[in-house]
């Protein structure tokens, strides 16, 4: 009874690189998203395009903050200049 009650309680070296793997995406994909809701905020945009943004954000947060660094957010700085 001790040894298996010792064998559930020992770690395995590939469950704790699986969790931190987990809590690296998680946590890179909380700081993609919030960082594109920050840049999005502190945009030039008129505050009805700041919303449609948000809401896109919101809506699929991962394509959304994706989309806004990739097309989003150059767009908003050339239209400024422009």
């Amino acid at each position: 009874m001790h040894a298996v009650h010792l064998l559930a309680t020992q770690a395995r070296p590939e469950a704790w690189i699986a969790g931190g793997l987990i809590i690296a995406v998680i946590l890179a994909f909380a700081l993609l998203f919030l960082g594109a809701l920050i840049s999005i905020l502190g945009s030039p945009l008129s505050g009805g395009m700041k919303l449609v943004w948000v809401i896109f954000a919101f809506c699929a947060p991962f394509l959304g903050s994706l989309l806004w660094f990739i097309v989003g957010k150059g767009n908003a700085y050339r239209q400024v200049r422009a």
